[in-house]
This record gives structure tokens, C-alpha cells and sequence, in this order.
């Protein structure tokens, strides 16, 4: 551990002046500390990602070009040689590459297993520390690393290729080798932190469980958490090679994807969403785990069916690696595609698991609506909209139409951000009080809960009519018939970011003034909850022993529970004492 902290100080507690602050921040080895560095490392190039989407729609604001005209929008993005609408068009396609890589391989990824991951892993398991602590500070760094090659290659003008890096347009297209060159190997180092947690998190979860907690005892968090480090593991030596060939073929004009040069541009697909479509897992098991843990808290109720969300994890974890051919039916065969196809509906089975033991979880619970109990059933409808909406992506038939459409976009960010990044804010603002020891205006945060979800779904249904209309994605252009759907897609990515300017404005309120947090404001049963909020520095005075269930809420009384403040819910009402866990509570 850190030696510029005393045993029983708080982690956010600075010793010493600002450079000595700096200094124990950069080498520390808290993984409660490289959390929250993570978590706004992440949240700044979440903005960063999001102004390039605000970019983007405001440059399909019109039917024409923007970027290439006298507009607004065009004297603002447009390079200073852009001087026709070819050009114009090149830097449309930076923008929306400098979008999806973003927040792709910097947000999305990383968002929930390396912030809320890291910094919950270790309590929620009754640990001082993950397994490797420098380890685990490498890997932010190799991530700050990673992201500083795609900054410098964004610097220097952007990649057009879009986020896939498809070739052959990521082999042929941009004279300047350097960007393109820099913004892969930007991901391909990102890879590396990614594969250095995800072991981390394996060697802490198999040796480093508090007494008495056996596989059966962790929360769901973690079993999601678990789940999508073994596909950090396995699946991302895939990307890391692949992109390493792309380099290789880039600059020495080595014949493997363009096929200009012999190459099998394929090949590449296969190789890219054999990494890509586990680790869509990657992002959104962690946001599975984070609703479990929300759900149950915030309904004071025993998780529906907790086994068989557990092995849904697992499952889900498993059946990824097969299916990632349902991205490549324009370019298999009949055969390869039918199958792909059969084995993509596997997904669903899983998945279904989770969300109706989700929904039996809230039935007849004793619920509290506030912030992350807004942002959990946020996540029910989003996602299940994305689930829904990728069945005809899924079935060949109507693929055929949809492909490459904008309901492929609206599907995607359904999933993804109706799911991470919903997710993820519901995760900050639950554990929020434990991370800073504040608590923040409720009401501040249900409002822009709130307008997120009115500015998401104003943005995205549009675009489901779109792709159903023939609008293809990544074009800059498009018939004057879309254009009042493309405006109101605009307009709700306008609320969308108001929603989230909200929340920036409530957190930054919660810092300066907000009221200081119990152990456990919400009535958790999970270990994390038993430590002071902030933790200490190792994260327990004593060594937790686990005598109950994480959600075993009609037995035992939640911990440093604070009636004053908070009700207790009417389970609890009779002030039961905590007991040793009963054999079959898990059942």
C-alpha cells in the first residue's frame, strides 16, 4: 500500500501539499484511488465523445453537406482546405471515426469493470486490495498511454476509416500513414490494460473472498464482473494481433486484408468481430451486474432466481465467442449465415433469464424511487428495446434490408449506451455516498434521469424509422424525405446533453455542499456497505466475516442502518438482528 497514508485515513484524505497530493495519486496502489481515476479519465473522454456526436448531428442537421457550405456548423468543422464537397465528406467520416473510437474502446469498454470494478471488487469481496495492486496501476496507465495515441492522431487531423478500422479502407484511405497508424495502435495498447484487469480481477475473485463467502455468497456485481474479465482474457489477444497486422500491412506493404496486395479484406471481419462481439458482453455484463445490485438494494428484496442469474453471466460469457458471424451475413455463405443466425437466437435465452428475474425481483417489493432506482428501470426499457430490435438483425431475411441501415445504429446504441452507459449511471449514482463520502440532491438527479431518457429515445426511435425508410448509416448526404426525422434525431441529442449537463452540475454540487454520507444510505446487505464511506485506506478495521446472503433482506437487519434519515422498509420494520445465512437461501 501507499506509504504517504495512515492505516485509518480516509483515501480521499490529502497528506501534504498539492505536489505531495499529485504524487500519491500517481503511485498509489489504492485500488479504491485508481477507481476514481479511472472513473473520470473515462467520464472526460465520454465528453469528449459526446461533443463528436453532437458533431455529427448537427451536421446532418440539412440534406447537404454543412461542412463544405458557408453554414454555421460548416465554418466551425470544416479543415481549412475543405473546399469541396469530397472533402467535406472526408471530414464528416473523421467525425463520426472520432465518435465510435472513443467511445468505443475509451468508454464503453473500460467504463464499468475498470472504474466501478476496481473500486468495488475488493469491499464487495471483503479484501484489502485486488489481487495485484501495481499491476492494477499499470494498467491505468497503460491505458492513459493507450488513449494518448489516439488524442495525437485526432491532433494531427483523424482517421476516416470509421471506428471498425475496415479495410480496406483503413489500408487505403488517408495518404498520411501516421494517423491511421496512431489511432490503431492506440487500440491495440488499450487492449493490454484491458487483459491486465480482467486477470486481476480473476486471481481476486478465486483467492482473495472474505471468511465464509463462498461463490454462492458474492454478489451479482461480481459474478457479472467475473464473467467478463475471462472474455478480456481470451478475447483480446484476438484485436491486439489483428490490429498489429493492420499496422504491419499499413507501413511495410505486407499482403494480408487489402487485397490490392493478395490480402482477403474478410478475413479481417472475422478476425475483428471474433474480438468484437465478446467484448460487447465486455461492456454490458458489468452494466447487468450493476442492475442486480440496484434493483435488489432499492426494492429491499432477495434477488428473484440468484443461481440463475449468476450462470446466465457465465453463459452469456460463453455463448459470445460463437455468434460473432451475425455482423458478416452480406459476406458468408448461405450456409455459414443460417447458422450463425440459429446460434445468435442462443443469446437471447440468457439475457431473457436476467430480465424477468429482474422484473419478479421488483414484484411486491418494498421499492424506493430515487436516482439509481430511476436509472435501473431506465435500463429495463432501454435494453429490452435493443434485446427486441436485434431479432431482425438477427433473422437473414430481414437483415438483407436493415443491414447497414440506421436501425443497425439505433439497435447499437440501444444496447450499448441504453445499456452501459445507463448502467453506469446507475451504478455512480448508487454508490456515489460510499465512493465520496457525499450525498447528492435526489431530486437534481431524478430530473436529469429524467431528461436522459426523453433525450435518448427522441434521438434513437427516429433513427429506427430511418433504417426501416432505407437510410443508410455513415453517409453525410441524404434525400430531402429524411430530413425532418434527421432534425428531430438532432433535437433529442440537444436534450440528451442537457440531461447529462445536469448530472455534472449535481455532482459538482454534491462536492461542495453536499451532506455527508452514512456507512450505508440505502440499506445494502453486500460488504462494501459494512465500510465507512469513503473506506479507509484498507477498506476494513477488522477482517469482514460473511454470515449471511448478499440479499437475504427478509432476515437481516442492513448494517449501520440509519433510521433518521432513511425509512426502513416495512420488511425490516421489526429490527431482526443479523443471522448465519440458512442453507438454501440461494435456491
Amino acid at each position: 500500500m501507499s506509504g504517504h497514508s495512515e492505516h485509518h485515513g480516509s483515501y480521499l484524505e490529502r497528506k501534504g501539499g498539492m505536489i505531495a497530493t499529485i504524487w500519491d495519486w500517481a503511485t498509489t496502489v489504492d485500488h479504491k484511488k485508481i477507481g476514481v481515476m479511472y472513473l473520470f479519465a473515462i467520464l472526460f473522454m465520454f465528453f469528449l465523445g459526446g461533443m463528436a456526436a453532437i458533431a455529427v448531428r448537427m451536421e446532418l442537421w440539412e440534406p447537404v453537406r454543412q461542412a463544405a457550405d458557408g453554414s454555421f456548423t460548416g465554418q466551425l468543422f470544416r479543415p481549412a482546405d475543405a473546399v469541396s464537397m469530397s472533402e467535406g465528406n472526408n471530414f464528416y467520416n473523421r467525425l463520426f471515426t472520432l465518435h465510435g473510437a472513443i467511445m468505443v474502446f475509451m468508454v464503453i469498454v473500460p467504463s464499468i469493470p475498470a472504474s466501478l470494478g476496481n473500486f468495488l471488487l475488493p469491499l464487495m469481496l471483503g479484501a484489502k486490495d485486488v489481487a495485484f495492486p501495481r499491476l492494477n496501476l499499470l494498467s491505468w496507465y497503460i491505458y492513459v498511454f493507450g488513449s494518448i495515441f489516439a488524442v495525437c492522431s485526432i491532433i494531427l487531423g483523424g482517421v476516416d476509416t470509421g471506428w471498425t478500422f475496415y479495410t480496406p479502407y483503413s489500408t487505403t484511405t488517408d495518404a498520411d500513414h501516421i494517423k491511421v497508424v496512431l489511432m490503431v495502435l492506440g487500440a491495440f495498447i488499450l487492449g493490454f490494460s484491458s487483459i491486465l484487469t480482467g486477470l486481476n480481477f480473476i486471481v481476486t475473485v478465486h483467492k482473495l473472498r472474505a471468511p465464509g463467502m463462498g461463490w454462492f455468497d458474492m454478489p451479482l456485481f461480481i459474478w457479472a464482473i467475473y464473467s467478463s474479465a475471462i472474455i478480456q482474457v481470451l478475447a483480446t489477444p484476438v484485436i491486439g494481433i489483428t490490429l498489429l497486422l493492420l499496422v504491419f500491412e499499413r507501413v511495410f506493404r505486407i499482403g494480408i486484408f487489402d487485397p490490392a496486395l493478395g490480402g482477403d479484406p474478410v478475413l479481417y471481419q472475422h478476425f475483428f468481430w471474433f474480438y468484437s462481439h465478446p467484448v460487447v458482453y465486455v461492456m454490458i455484463l458489468p452494466g447487468m451486474g450493476v442492475i442486480s445490485d440496484v434493483l435488489a438494494v432499492q426494492s429491499h428484496k432477495r434477488i428473484f432466481g440468484y443461481r440463475a442469474i449468476a450462470f446466465s453471466s457465465l453463459g452469456i460469457a460463453a455463448v459470445s465467442f460463437i455468434v460473432w458471424g451475425h455482423h458478416m451475413f452480406t459476406s458468408m455463405s448461405e450456409l455459414a449465415s443460417a447458422v450463425f443466425s440459429a446460434l445468435t437466437f442462443l443469446v437471447a435465452i440468457p439475457t431473457a433469464v436476467k430480465v424477468f428475474n429482474w422484473i419478479a425481483t421488483l414484484y411486491k417489493g418494498s421499492i424506493t424511487i430515487n436516482t439509481p432506482m430511476l436509472y435501473a428501470l431506465i435500463f429495463l426499457f432501454l435494453f429490452s428495446i435493443g434485446g427486441l430490435t436485434g431479432l431482425p438483425l438477427g433473422t437473414l431475411s430481414t437483415d438483407l434490408h436493415l443491414h447497414d441501415s440506421y436501425f443497425v445504429v439505433a439497435h447499437f446504441h440501444y444496447v450499448m449506451m441504453g445499456g452501459t452507459i445507463i448502467a453506469l449511471m446507475a451504478g455512480i449514482h448508487h454508490w456515489w455516498p460510499k465512493m465520496f463520502g457525499r450525498m447528492y440532491n435526489e431530486t437534481g438527479g431524478m430530473i436529469g434521469a429524467i431528461v436522459v431518457f426523453i433525450g435518448f429515445n427522441i434521438t434513437f426511435l427516429t433513427q429506427f424509422l430511418l433504417g426501416t425508410q432505407g437510410m443508410p448509416r455513415r453517409y453525410a448526404s441524404y434525400f430531402d424525405e429524411y430530413t425532418s426525422l434527421h432534425q428531430l434525431s438532432t433535437i433529442g441529442s440537444w436534450v440528451l446533453l442537457a440531461g447529462f449537463l445536469i448530472h455534472l452540475f449535481v455532482f459538482l454540487a454534491s462536492f461542495a455542499s453536499g451532506k455527508k454520507a452514512p456507512p450505508n444510505p440505502w440499506g445494502g446487505l453486500t460488504l462494501e456497505w459494512v465500510a465507512t464511506s469513503p473506506p479507509i485506506e484498507h477498506n476494513f478495521e477488522h477482517e469482514p466475516l460473511v454470515k449471511h446472503g448478499p440479499y437475504d433482506f427478509d432476515t437481516v437487519v442492513p448494517p449501520h442502518w440509519d433510521p433518521k434519515d432513511y425509512p426502513i422498509p416495512e420488511a425490516q420494520a421489526g429490527g431482526r438482528p443479523a443471522v448465519a445465512h440458512s442453507p438454501d437461501r440461494n435456491a
